[in-house]
C-alpha cells in the first residue's frame, strides 16, 4: 500500500480517497496534487516513488515535467504583459518581431498565435534538436515558415510550436526570455516551485518518468473495426504527413528525450515546464484570488483571456477543441469543475486549472506517463474536488 502523505482540510477528505485509489487502480506511481480554495491550500498530497528503479520516494519538494501544462504558465506571462500596457494582443504580432511578416504573415496577432489560429504548427524543414534547445533558430525558422493554413481561419493545436511563438513575443517586449520573464515577474513573487529552463541545482529533485507501452499497436488496428468518431483520429496518426504528426516533428529527431538534463535546462514554453503540483495549483491560484498578498490578473483581465476563441474541429488533433487566449477551455468530457474554468493539460496526465466562480485551483503531477483515453486519474481526483465543494 502506497503512503500517503500530506494534508486535506474538512470536507476534502473524498481527495485524499481518490489519490489513493489512482495508486491501487490506476498504476500512479510518484504523483502529488494540490488544491487552493479563496488563496489557501485546502489539500496538499504526495506519495510513491520519485524513481522506482532507484527507490527514491516521493517528496513535497519533488519536481515534475508537467508537459503541455507548461502552455497555462506560458500564457499567463503574455496577459501579464498585455494587462501593464506593454503588449496589445490584437496588434500583428511583426509589428514585435518584424521578421515574422515573411511568407504571408505580416497580419497575423499575438491573440491568434495564443488562440492557435496562426497556422504554424510544423516546419516544412525541421531544425536540429540543438537549435531548438538554442532558442533563436528556431524562432527564426518560424519567423520564415508559411502557415499550414490561412491565419484566423481555423484552429489546430500549436503543441510544440506555441512556447516558440508567443515565447518570441515575450522576449521582443520584455527585452527578457520567457523563462527569466516567468521567474522574474510570476515564480518569484509567489514562491513557486515552478520553471521554464531549469537550473542546475534543482536538477536532483525531478522525479524520473515511466513511460507507459501503448497495449495495443495502433498500426495493426482496422479502420473499420473502430466507432466512427475516432476513424479519422487514427488515419491521421498512421499518415506521417499528417499535421497530427508533423506538429510534434519540428525538430530532428522528432524524439526528445525530456529526462535529458540539456533538455530540462533549455526554455521550450510549451512543453518543457518543472514544478511541483503545489507551484502548479498556486499560480492558478494567484489568476482567479490574492495568494499571500499577490494576484497576477485582474478579473477584467482573466475574462477577457478566457472568453472562446478556438472552437470545434482541430485541424491538428482532428476532435474538437476549445481555447481561450492561451488557456484550454472545457469540452466534454474534460476533468475541470464547471464552464468558466480554465487551464491546461500535459502529455501523459498532469493539469493546472482554476475555476473563477468557485475560487478553486488545481494542480495534479505524476511521472507515470500515460497516452490512453481510458487514463482517469486526474479526472477522478477533480470529481473529488466536485464532491468536496458540492
Amino acid at each position: 500500500m502506497t503512503k500517503i502523505q500530506g494534508y486535506v482540510a474538512a470536507g476534502f477528505e473524498p481527495v485524499r480517497e481518490a489519490f489513493a485509489a489512482n495508486f491501487v487502480r490506476r498504476d500512479d506511481i510518484g504523483a502529488a496534487v494540490c488544491v487552493y480554495r479563496d488563496g489557501e491550500p485546502v489539500v496538499d498530497l504526495w506519495g510513491g516513488s520519485a524513481d522506482p528503479d532507484a527507490g527514491v520516494p516521493w517528496e513535497r519538494d519533488t519536481l515534475q515535467l508537467v508537459y503541455s501544462a507548461t502552455k497555462g504558465a506560458t500564457a499567463t506571462a503574455a496577459h501579464l504583459l498585455a494587462q501593464r500596457g506593454e503588449l496589445d494582443l490584437d496588434a500583428p504580432v511583426a509589428s514585435y518581431w518584424p521578421e515574422f511578416a515573411a511568407n504571408g504573415k505580416a497580419g497575423v496577432t499575438v491573440r491568434q498565435l495564443l488562440s492557435h489560429r496562426a497556422g504554424l504548427v510544423a516546419l516544412d524543414r525541421p531544425v536540429p534538436l540543438a537549435d531548438a534547445l538554442a532558442w533563436q533558430p528556431m524562432a527564426d525558422a518560424l519567423a520564415a515558415q508559411r502557415p499550414q493554413w490561412e491565419p484566423g481561419t481555423a484552429h489546430g493545436y500549436h503543441g510544440r510550436t506555441f512556447g516558440y511563438l508567443v515565447g518570441e513575443v515575450i522576449r521582443r517586449v520584455s527585452g527578457r526570455t520567457p523563462g527569466r520573464f516567468f521567474a522574474e515577474e510570476i515564480a518569484a513573487p509567489l514562491g513557486l516551485d515552478f520553471f521554464i529552463g531549469l537550473p542546475d541545482e534543482e536538477h536532483e529533485r525531478v522525479s524520473a518518468m515511466v513511460y507507459e507501452e501503448p497495449a495495443v499497436d495502433l498500426a495493426t488496428v482496422p479502420l473499420d473495426s473502430l466507432p466512427e468518431e475516432y476513424r479519422p483520429v487514427l488515419a491521421a496518426l498512421r499518415d506521417p504527413d499528417s499535421l497530427a504528426n508533423r506538429a510534434f516533428a519540428i525538430t530532428d529527431p522528432a524524439a526528445i528525450d525530456f529526462d535529458a538534463p540539456e533538455v530540462q535546462a533549455a526554455e521550450m514554453p510549451a512543453s518543457n515546464g518543472i514544478a511541483t503540483a503545489h507551484g502548479l495549483a498556486r499560480l492558478y491560484a494567484a489568476l482567479v484570488g490574492e495568494v499571500d498578498g499577490v494576484r497576477l490578473l485582474t478579473p477584467q483581465t482573466v475574462a477577457a483571456a478566457t472568453a472562446e476563441q478556438s472552437a470545434g474541429p482541430d485541424r491538428v488533433m482532428v476532435f474538437p477543441s476549445r481555447f481561450g487566449t492561451g488557456y484550454a477551455l472545457p469540452t466534454e468530457p474534460a476533468p475541470l469543475t464547471g464552464p468558466r474554468a480554465f487551464g491546461h493539460p500535459g502529455r501523459g496526465g498532469s493539469l493546472g486549472f482554476a475555476d473563477p466562480e468557485r475560487g478553486l485551483a488545481f494542480g495534479y503531477v505524476m511521472n507515470h506517463i500515460v497516452e490512453s483515453p481510458g487514463d482517469t486519474r486526474a479526472a477522478s481526483l477533480v470529481e473529488a474536488v466536485r464532491k468536496s465543494v458540492g
